[in-house]
């Protein structure tokens, strides 16, 4: 709910306090009756900008819901006081390293706090606006009915922590919709949005804001009181209907989430087959596998990874100040940034002389707003702020101006210098390259001081890292505004400095020129994509390579072997003859794999191979170590965090760093050196190992 619609819509239903002589109030919910008997309960959690679960928040519930059973109104209505939405989900700071003990003493406490809820005499209602996720969703499952208004969704994504849903989700779910639709949102994480929920069951009804209290009317009169277990949960009754559901779940499951790395899901399904049929088993087999689970590394690397996010997101407490920006050119890069920043509402404007290009652009905004579950009016809206601007008039106007054109020196330095005739006082310009040095174009562009990178990567939105980069020259003014629009569009920052590749493709191309050399010397590319998965990675060495494209990690391999004083691997000459053949990956449908009939499925699982995973992945840890060591990036929680959220690196691992800690460094330094003496200098290890 936005524009200060909750603000009016509290006010018009007296529940601001003060508002009404029997208002009741405390620090994170709210209270009030009103002309109609309805009672209204506003979460509103204090000196927060979102609403989280947490104990606090479910004690003042509980004495809420006693006050509430004194003096029971014609019905109980829930809600979210915050504009953003209903509840995130749970308080993670207060679980982190919570003992078994404690985490089981509090999960009961709050089963008790939701179950009392769902006790109520009266017909409860949840009006979710924004996303309830989470904690926050189970808390609407506790309700009778849920009223969604247009933009709400629902979600249990704890699977991503390395959780599953422990405020009694496990069970309220699948009693209120089909079950195995219930276990597959659980088991991925995914969430139902408005349409989807409703499809479901999960949401009673989809209204606009203007006509919710209309829809709480038409809920009552029709003489809906409590609900009862669903039809699809009663034919889930039999142990053997689940046995058979489960192990079609666990298969699907192996699949993307291998057990031996990722054990919540696999615990969800386990507790669902033995207990499914007994609310009270279940609730207890949710607290104690949530406790269980909590403890296990996965879990822990999972929530230092959300840690990692939130403090990438936090990283400038400064506010944008910039409103428009100006894209030069119109490709595969340039107009994803583009859409992407116009979808978080910033005007755009974007250059290029191919009208063709800007067209398909047009075209792809409307897919990607569909993909993001924008309704029309908020895809209309990001399509008129996106504007297409042949002639580059926009620049003139431009707070930022963002060049993403071909990654050749001579095109750059020609697009900068025009762009600095025209652009105004005080704006920013930003290159999107992603091989080449920033200092090399110095003498080209309008301000050396205003003049960094903005290192995006493809697909813009569904890759949530930005590299800022920084020269010599780059001025802390410019820095601290360019970290400030990244977290103002939603991107993650990482503050990286002006060298090759700077940080995530210094890294990343060792890793992927590796592989490369093993095919070379005849280990098939399926076995070495296989033992990247084994290990974690979202997909082969082999695969990711033809995904982004063999042209350009032509272009920074070569990059990476003139400017690096370290040692690089040599270039295989497959690559360059894949090149210079056309047959450039994914984007051509030919490149090491055949993509001509979609994404190339993964042969069955070879046995796992020490010797191989660490020829991989040494070589991306060794450069981690290396830029933490130089000064590229300021921290190895920040490598860590870069690795994790631009390439995917295992995330249950903690990052690269992180496992290398587990490991040892004492470990990795010595296998570092075994390779170095067998396979030459690239392995040679940094002195990071010793001196960290």
């Amino acid at each position: 709910m936005m524009d200060g619609k909750l603000a009016d819509y509290l006010k018009r239903t007296e529940l601001e306090l003060g508002g009404r002589p029997d208002a009741l109030g405390d620090g994170h919910w709210r209270y009030a009756q009103d002309d109609d008997g309805i009672g209204w309960l506003v979460l509103d959690c204090e000196n927060a900008s979102v609403n989280t679960i947490s104990g606090a928040v479910l004690r003042q519930l509980d004495s809420h819901l006693q006050q509430v059973e004194t003096a029971l109104p014609r019905a109980l209505v829930i809600r979210s006081g915050k504009a953003v939405g209903f509840a995130a989900g749970a308080d993670i700071d207060g679980l982190a390293g919570m003992e078994p003990e404690a985490t089981e003493a509090l999960l009961s406490e709050a089963h008790g706090v939701l179950d009392r809820l769902q006790g109520l005499s009266c017909p409860t209602i949840a009006i979710v606006h924004g996303a309830a996720l989470g904690a926050g969703f189970e808390l609407a499952l506790a309700c009778d009915y849920r009223i969604a208004v247009n933009g709400a969704s629902f979600g249990l994504p704890e699977v991503r922590l390395g959780l599953h849903p422990g405020l009694g989700g496990t069970v309220r779910l699948p009693e209120l919709i089909d079950p195995t639709a219930a276990m597959e949102m659980m088991l991925t994480g995914s969430s139902a949005h408005t349409k989807k929920a409703k499809k479901l069951g999960i949401a009673d009804l989809v209204v606009e804001e203007r006509h919710v209290v209309a829809a709480i009317a038409s809920l009552l009169e029709g003489g809906n009181g409590k609900r009862s277990r669903g039809l699809m949960a009663r034919a889930f009754g039999l142990a053997s209907a689940r046995s058979l559901a489960a192990e079609r779940m666990r298969r699907k499951a192996q699949g993307k989430a291998p057990k031996e790395h990722y054990p919540a899901p696999y615990a969800l399904i386990d507790n669902w087959v033995e207990h499914g049929n007994d609310t009270a088993a279940m609730k207890q087999a949710e607290i104690a596998s949530f406790a269980h689970l909590l403890q296990t590394d996965t879990s822990k690397n999972l929530i230092r990874a959300f840690f990692l996010r939130r403090t990438l997101k936090n990283v400038s407490g400064d506010v944008d100040d910039i409103a428009h920006v100006h894209v030069v050119g119109a490709g595969i890069m340039g107009a994803e940034i583009a859409i992407w920043i116009a979808m978080q509402g910033k005007r755009v404007t974007v250059a290029d002389p191919d009208e063709a290009a800007l067209g398909a652009m047009i075209r792809q905004a409307t897919k990607i707003c569909e993909d993001a579950h924008k309704d029309a009016l908020e895809t209309r809206d990001t399509l008129d702020r996106l504007m297409p601007d042949p002639t580059g008039y926009g620049v003139q106007r431009a707070d930022l101006v963002i060049e993403a054109g071909p990654e050749k020196p001579e095109a750059k330095a020609g697009i900068f210098a025009d762009l600095g005739k025209r652009m105004k006082t005080g704006s920013i310009l930003a290159t999107n390259t992603s091989s080449l040095r920033l200092a090399q174009f110095l003498d080209d562009v309008p301000a050396k001081t205003r003049f960094a990178g903005l290192h995006f990567f493809n697909p813009v939105s569904k890759v949530p890292l930005v590299e800022v980069v920084s020269h010599d020259k780059t001025s802390k003014d410019t820095r601290t505004r360019l970290l400030a629009f990244c977290t103002a569009i939603d991107r993650l920052p990482v503050a990286v400095s002006d060298t090759p590749g700077f940080l995530v493709n210094r890294a990343l191309m060792p890793y992927l020129l590796e592989a490369l050399l093993l095919m070379d010397e005849g280990v098939a590319k399926e076995q070495i994509d296989q033992t990247a998965l084994q290990f974690g990675m979202p997909m082969g060495p082999v695969t990711l390579a033809d995904q982004v494209g063999l042209d350009i990690c032509l272009d920074v391999a070569d990059s990476l072997k003139k400017s690096l004083r370290t040692p690089v691997a040599n270039i295989p000459e497959m690559l360059r003859e894949k090149v210079e053949a056309g047959d450039l990956g994914r984007k051509t449908g030919r490149g090491f794999y055949d993509w001509s009939d979609g994404t190339p499925k993964p042969e069955s699982r070879a046995d796992s191979n020490p010797d191989l995973s660490d020829r991989l992945l040494l070589p991306m840890l060794n450069a981690c170590a290396e830029c933490v060591r130089t000064g590229v990036v300021g921290s190895a929680d920040e490598a860590d965090a870069a690795m994790i959220f631009a390439t995917g690196f295992a995330p249950f691992r903690g990052g690269p760093l992180h496992y290398a800690r587990a490991r040892g460094h004492d470990e990795i330094h010595q296998r570092l050196q075994q390779f170095s003496e067998a396979h030459g200098p690239r392995f040679k290890p940094d002195t990071y190992w010793r001196n960290d």
